[in-house]
């Protein structure tokens, strides 16, 4: 039997996967990814570190199933996007990663927008103004470290960079391309006036390949780092949060994705592409379909940054009963309900959609003596559910239709979340089983790609639906009342957020 490898580079984790062409998942293995952020609004990462964990992970796939390297048939990689990584004339990183949330090209972003009307680079791009366009970024590259940026010859995102290591050649996958801000949504091709906007060389741009294209083969040396063998095929891989929702089966028209991931993604299946200022737009891995999108900047990572400075005492309390320390506030807040008077606004690295606000702040009003650590994490858990419904009534201005709606990645293990989810949504929220995140995404296409896979909906095989959450009637009308408020809360501080910026700019 041939076997299939899928390597997931996430904000938080690096994650890796076998699977056969039967519809089993054999084993994975994951190792965890230091975020730095040395400044306001700063999001980076070393990929070194990633290539390191890629080398651990494959080998000790390889050592836990017992499989032969020969065996494995194919390779894919999945990652965040648009991350930004410089690339030398050797194919090596310049610097850290600028991650896809960093926010610190806010004002590269006022002269990259003054360069066309947003109406026109919306209807071009599929996309509108945001932090998350790559051109700001590398403009603020160009002027705050010359050196580097003299010598980079590519830009490329997270999983290209692996796909590079693994393989020597050197291309971005078709969603990266396209959330970049420099490809025409119509053609799929980069265009001169939307490269022209940051005035960069278009030669720093990478081949665009869709992400079942063969790109090449693992080489020597990456295979002395793997354990892989040389000459195993490997595909051009997929966007994380795309391989995610085609993972928990978002192919028909209206299928909801809450991907409760380090960044917070919210997917619509679509059988048309929508362009709105608000909205991201992605390819499906199914051709001829769409993905409308939203990313949080922060919700998994809001959380850890909860647990990180304020969980300590919750966290001896955790050991003791033999929790995690998310899981132990998880039982705590479970039991104060939907009623207590705290809010918290998750942007704690501004926001991408649908505010597109790099000044955002994360915020936490409400609180009295009467409250504690249980009210401060019910109300991160409501602030990041209230960021997905706010999509939701995005995409319902837009006249999408939402139908099923699916709970996917680490996060959506909470019971109390995706309670939360399906309360304030005023609908079920399904979560996935048998899930193991984008890895498996990526793994399919690898096999898709190579021909050992025929048919897009054989993924059914591999995941199964798990516990519906149905929306209790009364913490729905609790929910709606506090959303309303949350909705406003960030209405009144929009136009104080720039000045408080002002005092410690980036």
């Amino acid at each position: 039997m041939s076997y299939l490898i899928g390597l997931d580079i996430g904000t938080t984790s690096t994650i890796g996967i076998i699977i056969d062409t039967e519809g089993n998942s054999l084993a994975v293995e994951s190792r965890p990814v230091t975020l730095h952020a040395d400044h306001a609004n700063w999001s980076e990462e070393e990929p070194a570190q990633w290539w390191a964990n890629v080398g651990e992970i494959c080998r000790a796939l390889l050592q836990k199933t017992g499989i032969a390297a020969a065996d494995i048939a194919g390779i894919g990689v999945t990652g965040m996007l648009p991350t930004v990584i410089l690339l030398d004339e050797t194919g090596r990183p310049l610097r850290r990663s600028i991650q896809q949330n960093d926010a610190r090209a806010t004002r590269q972003l006022g002269i990259f927008r003054q360069g066309m009307d947003e109406a026109r680079f919306l209807a071009l791009s599929g996309t509108g103004y945001s932090q998350q366009l790559v051109g700001p970024k590398l403009m603020w590259l160009r002027e705050h470290e010359p050196e580097n940026f003299a010598r980079a010859r590519h830009v490329v995102g997270a999983s290209d960079y692996i796909t590079s290591e693994l393989t020597g050649t050197i291309q971005v996958e078709h969603n990266w391309a396209l959330e970049s801000g420099f490809v025409e949504v119509a053609t799929g091709r980069y265009h001169q006036e939307l490269i022209g906007l940051c005035g960069i060389d278009p030669a720093l741009l990478a081949p665009i390949r869709k992400s079942h294209d063969l790109v090449g083969q693992v080489t020597a040396a990456a295979a002395t780092h793997t354990g892989l063998r040389a000459g195993t095929p490997v595909v051009a891989g997929c966007a994380d949060h795309v391989a995610s929702a085609f993972v928990c089966g978002a192919a028909r028209n209206g299928d909801l994705v809450l991907k409760f991931g380090g960044a917070g993604d919210i997917l619509l299946s679509s059988d048309r592409p929508v362009a709105d200022r608000r909205l991201f737009l992605d390819y499906h891995i199914v051709p001829g379909l769409y993905f409308p999108n939203g990313c949080m900047a922060s919700s998994g990572s809001f959380l850890n940054w909860v647990v990180a400075n304020w969980g300590g005492g919750a966290g001896i309390e955790a050991k003791a009963a033999g929790l995690s320390t998310h899981q132990w506030l998880d039982r705590q807040s479970a039991e104060i309900g939907p009623e207590s008077s705290v809010l918290f606004l998750p942007y704690f690295l501004g926001e991408k959609t649908p505010l597109n606000d790099p000044h955002a702040r994360g915020t936490l009003v409400g609180l009295g003596l009467n409250h504690d650590i249980r009210h401060v994490w019910r109300a991160a858990l409501e602030g990041v559910v209230f960021g997905f419904r706010h999509h939701v009534e995005t995409f319902h201005e837009l006249g999408l239709a939402t139908h099923r709606v699916f709970a996917a990645d680490g996060g959506a293990a909470s019971d109390l979340w995706l309670q939360i989810a399906a309360d304030s949504l005023c609908t079920p929220v399904t979560r996935i089983d048998r899930h193991p995140g984008s890895s498996l995404g990526a793994a399919f296409v690898a096999g898709h790609g190579i021909g050992l896979i025929k048919e897009w909906s054989a993924i059914e095989r591999y995941v199964a639906p798990g516990r519906t959450f149905m929306p209790a009637p009364a913490s729905q009308a609790v929910l709606n009342r506090k959303y309303l408020l949350w909705r406003d809360l960030y209405r009144r501080l929009q136009s104080f957020y720039p000045a408080l910026a002002d005092i410690a700019p980036a």
